[in-house]
């Protein structure tokens, strides 16, 4: 199956190209692989992150806007962002602008000071893994599959951001990361924290606070015995991450669960290097989780049956 859209509008954001350079470096492999094209908004600015629109509305708005113009002017009708903060901000302008006409005409207004201007609606905003399970499909991406992940038991972790009431996201139990890890052979673990917060930029702000958040969302993944979590934001792959050490120093915890873009288990599962996925940029290495990979798939446990000594369950009425 082709992508029903084979031109999308690519807006990278900020900290994939610095760094989360492991995200764009597997995200490209793997667009590649299906087959599928990526143009990138030129002149695209940085959307701000989430901090600004509690400081300044209207230039937050008005950044945002700015990128979306651009997309537009470029003739695609769907706008991709691999960052949730990015993708939320992207969303949520686009949808403020036409729920409410003040915050219309004044963006427009700011823009128009670069010769700019955006019509709400124009565009689809979407995040990539949304495009990728969407558009390209799970059978398409199991005929991709040379090197199925058996054996490797993954956390799903979405995050706070693409799950808030602007996103199309199921906001609490989303489901789309968790079956596309099955289809690449992964075994993917309950995970109760998938979309809890990893903190933001609360690592700047108060060690304490920040790390607690993160020792949370490893302990779960821990308690349910995973070799790796999969995430699709950068800021929460980096938290989990780069701060991992510190948590284990804070807390006397021994944590080494590595933190993998769902792009790199894509990649890996394409037959793709690991050194082309950027594997070897992550702080906590994902060495001994990969060397758990199977070469044949586990056997399927039959699910036991029900005591016949046990209370009876209640019949369904005719």
């Amino acid at each position: 199956m082709s992508p029903a859209n084979d031109h999308y509008a690519y807006y990278p954001g900020c900290s994939i190209r610095s760094t989360s350079k492991a995200y764009e470096q597997s995200t490209m492999k793997v667009i590649e692989s299906l087959g599928m094209t990526f143009q990138e908004v030129e002149d695209w600015n940085c959307c701000g992150a989430t901090e600004y629109f509690s400081i300044n509305s209207l230039p937050a708005y008005s950044l945002v806007a700015r990128n979306l113009s651009l997309a537009a002017k470029q003739g695609a009708s769907d706008l991709v962002a691999p960052c949730s903060a990015c993708y939320l901000n992207l969303h949520k302008t686009d949808k403020y602008m036409g729920k409410y006409q003040d915050l219309n005409k004044d963006v427009n207004q700011a823009l128009a000071a670069g010769n700019l201007g955006y019509e709400p609606g124009s565009l689809q905003i979407r995040h990539l893994l949304d495009v990728i399970v969407e558009d390209i499909g799970f059978d398409a991406i199991a005929e991709k599959i040379e090197k199925p992940l058996w054996g490797l038991r993954v956390a799903p972790y979405y995050g706070c951001l693409i799950v808030r009431p602007d996103s199309k996201y199921n906001h609490e139990y989303p489901t789309h990361l968790d079956e596309l890890l099955r289809i690449l052979g992964a075994t993917v673990v309950d995970f109760p924290l998938k979309t809890h917060c990893c903190g933001g930029h609360m690592t700047q702000i108060s060690d304490e606070t920040a790390y607690e958040l993160i020792r949370r969302l490893l302990h779960n993944a821990d308690e349910y015995q995973a070799d790796a979590i999969a995430t699709i934001c950068p800021m929460c792959q980096m938290n989990l991450d780069v701060f991992q050490p510190q948590v284990n120093r804070m807390f006397k915890t021994d944590f080494n669960i590595p933190i993998l873009y769902f792009t790199q288990l894509m990649g890996l599962a394409f037959g793709i290097s690991e050194k082309e996925l950027g594997f070897d940029s992550q702080v906590i290495s994902a060495n001994a989780a990969l060397k758990k990979i199977a070469d044949e798939a586990p056997e399927k446990t039959k699910k036991a049956r029900r005591d016949k000594k046990a209370l009876p369950m209640p019949e369904s009425l005719p």
